[in-house]
C-alpha cells in the first residue's frame, strides 16, 4: 500500500499547501509564514529495533516519515552522502556521561558545532528537491548567521553545482574561531559579509528579501532564486529530530534506560529550532517528559515560558555563549502556531504583533499546552562557574552554550527534586570557544594567542585537536567585506549582478 503524502502549510495562511521537496526548496512560505507538517507522525519501528540501527538507519525511519514525496533511493542517496567520514566518529552522535547527566555530543562533524547534524544533508536534499520539481534557475542560499549555521551551511554547500551561498554574520557577535571558520571559508560559490548590527539585525534583513515580490521577480529573470539554510528550512528542522530518537535508543541499547522509561531533554536555545526537534521527536512517540529550555543573559524564552508573553523589547546583550544571543527566536512560530490549535490566523496576528510592537501575549488556553516546556536560564558567571566545576570534578570539557545547559539542568533538579535522567544537548566543541572555556577554567590562560588556548586544551581536556581547527591555524581570509545593516539587499543585488 503506498503511503500517504505529507502535506505542508504555512504558519500564517491556510491557502498554500506543499510537498515536503516544495518546503525545502522555498524555505520559507510565501506570506513570510514557516512550514509545518499537517500531522506529526509516529514512528514506525520500535525501540528494540532503532536500538540495533546505524545514525544513518535511525535517520532514513524518521526522515521517511516527513519526507514522504523523496524516494527510498533519493533519501537514503542524502542520507549516506552527509553522515559519513566527514564526522570524526562512527557513531555520528556520541554520549558522555559526566556529572549527573547524559550529555549528548552534536559536534562531531565538519565544523564542530551541532548545526552540522542538519547542514551535511540539506545540499543533497535541496538539490535533490530541485530535480524533483525541475527547477533550472540557480538556488542561492541566504542565510544569516549568529556564528555556527554560517559555517556549517558554507561547507555544506562549497562547490555544490547549481548553488550559490551568501551568509551574513554579525561582525562584533561572533567568537574569534567562529570568524576565521567564516572568511577562510574555500569554495567559487561563497560569499561571507559581516554587518555592522547584530543577529537579529542579520535575521531580519534576510526575511525581508525573501519577502520581497519585486526581488524575487529581477531574480528570477536572471535565473536565481532564493531559498534558506536558516533553520526556518523545514530540511533543517527534520534532520534534527534524528538525533533526538537515536539519543534515546542509544540509552536504551546501553541499558541506561528501561523500556517506555521517560527522561528529560535539556536544550541551550536562541532560536527555538534544536528544542522544536525534540518535540516533535516527541510527538512522534519518544518517551521524552520535560523539555527544558536554556537561555543565556537573552532570557527573552524564559520569561515567555515563564509569563506567556513573548516580548524582544529590551537589551540586546553579547555573551560567552554567542550562538544564543538572539531575541527573535524564529522557530517558537512552529510552537505557537500548534498551540493555536493550528489556526493560522490567530498565529499571524501574533507575529504582526511581534514585528509592530516587538511583543505578544498568549492566550490560557495556549499556556495550557505548553505543559512539556520548562524555561531556565544561566548568566555569565554561572556560565563561567559550570565549566569550572564540572572540569574539576570528572576532567570533561563543555563549551559556553553546553554550560548554559548544564547550568540550567542543576538548578532544575535542585529545585524540584527531580531525578528524572536527562540528556543535554551539547551543541558546540569547546574548541570553537577556547578563550572563554579555558578563562573559565583558570584565568591564568588570558594572556595565550587563540592558538595557544588551542593546544593548552587539548592537553587539558586529553583530546585531539579537531581537523576544523587545525586548517584554520594558517588559512587565508578570503572573504572580508562588511555592511551597513540597511545595505545587506545592496550586497545581494552586487554579487548576483542584478
Amino acid at each position: 500500500m503506498k503511503k500517504m503524502n505529507l502535506i505542508y502549510k504555512s504558519t500564517r495562511s491556510n491557502n498554500e499547501t506543499v510537498t515536503a521537496s516544495e518546503a525545502i526548496l522555498k524555505g520559507l512560505a510565501d506570506d513570510g509564514g514557516l512550514f509545518v507538517p499537517t500531522s506529526i507522525p509516529k514512528l514506525e519501528k520500535s525501540m528494540e529495533k532503532l536500538a540495533n540501527m546505524s545514525y544513518a538507519e535511525v535517520a532514513y525511519e524518521v526522515m521517511r516519515l516527513f519526507l514522504t514525496d523523496f524516494t527510498e533511493e533519493e533519501l537514503k542517496s542524502c542520507i549516506d552522502k552527509a553522515y559519513d567520514s566527514k564526522f570524526d566518529t562512527e557513531e555520528i552522535a556520541p554520549i558522555v556521561k559526566a556529572n549527573g547527566a547524559y550529555y549528548l555530543e552534536l559536534f562531531h562533524g565538519a565544523t564542530i558545532a551541532f548545526k552540522d547534524m542538519a547542514l551535511s544533508i540539506l545540499p543533497h536534499l535541496l538539490t535533490t528537491s530541485a530535480k524533483k520539481n525541475n527547477v533550472k534557475n540557480e538556488i542561492v542560499i541566504l542565510t544569516a548567521t549568529s556564528g555556527d549555521t554560517g559555517k556549517a551551511a558554507l561547507a555544506g554547500f562549497a562547490d555544490v553545482e547549481g548553488t550559490k551561498i551568501i551568509v551574513f554574520y554579525p561582525k562584533h557577535g561572533v567568537s574569534p574561531i567562529q570568524e576565521k571558520q567564516m572568511v577562510t571559508q574555500k569554495g567559487d560559490n561563497t560569499y561571507v559579509i559581516g554587518i555592522t548590527g547584530n543577529f537579529d539585525d542579520a535575521q531580519t534583513g534576510v526575511k525581508n528579501m525573501f519577502n520581497d515580490k519585486e526581488l524575487a521577480k529581477t531574480m528570477n529573470d536572471k535565473g536565481y532564486q532564493f531559498s534558506s539554510a536558516n533553520s526556518i528550512n523545514i530540511g533543517r528542522l527534520v534532520p534534527q529530530v534524528v538525533y533526538y530518537v537515536y539519543a534515546y535508543s542509544r540509552l536504551y541499547k546501553n541499558g541506561e534506560i528501561a523500556k517506555g522509561e521517560k527522561i528529560n531533554a535539556v536544550v541551550p536555545t536562541g532560536n527555538f529550532g534544536n528544542i522544536l526537534a525534540a518535540y516533535y521527536a516527541k510527538l512522534m512517540g519518544v518517551p521524552y517528559d520535560k523539555l527544558i529550555c536554556a537561555s543565556n543573559d537573552n532570557k527573552v524564552l524564559y520569561d515567555f515560558f515563564e509569563t506567556g508573553v513573548y516580548d524582544r523589547n529590551r537589551e540586546f546583550i553579547l555573551t560567552s555563549s554567542p550562538s544564543m544571543d538572539i531575541l527573535i527566536s524564529s522557530n517558537l512560530e512552529r510552537l505557537i502556531y500548534k498551540i493555536a490549535d493550528n489556526s493560522a490566523e490567530m498565529n499571524s496576528n501574533l507575529m504582526n504583533g511581534l514585528k509592530t510592537e516587538g511583543n505578544y501575549k498568549i492566550t490560557d488556553n495556549m499556556r495550557g499546552q505548553l505543559d512539556s516546556f520548562l524555561g531556565g536560564y544561566a548568566d555569565e558567571a554561572k556560565t563561567k562557574q559550570t565549566i569550572r566545576d564540572i572540569y574539576e570534578q570528572t576532567g570533561y570539557v563543555i563549551d559556553t552554550h553546553t554550560a548554559v545547559a548544564a547550568s540550567v539542568y542543576h538548578d532544575y533538579v535542585a529545585s524540584t527534586k527531580d531525578e528524572t535522567k536527562s540528556i543535554i544537548a551539547s551543541t558546540a566543541s569547546p574548541y570553537k570557544f577556547t578563550r572563554s572555556v579555558m578563562n573559565a577554567i583558570d584565568e591564568k590562560y588570558d594572556s595565550m594567542t587563540d592558538f595557544e588556548l588551542v593546544d593548552e586544551l587539548s592537553k587539558l581536556s586529553n583530546t585531539e585537536v579537531p581537523q576544523a581547527i587545525e586548517e584554520i591555524r594558517s588559512a587565508k581570509v578570503l572573504h572580508d567585506t562588511v555592511c551597513e545593516t540597511e545595505k545587506m539587499k545592496d550586497s545581494v543585488e552586487k554579487i548576483l549582478g542584478i
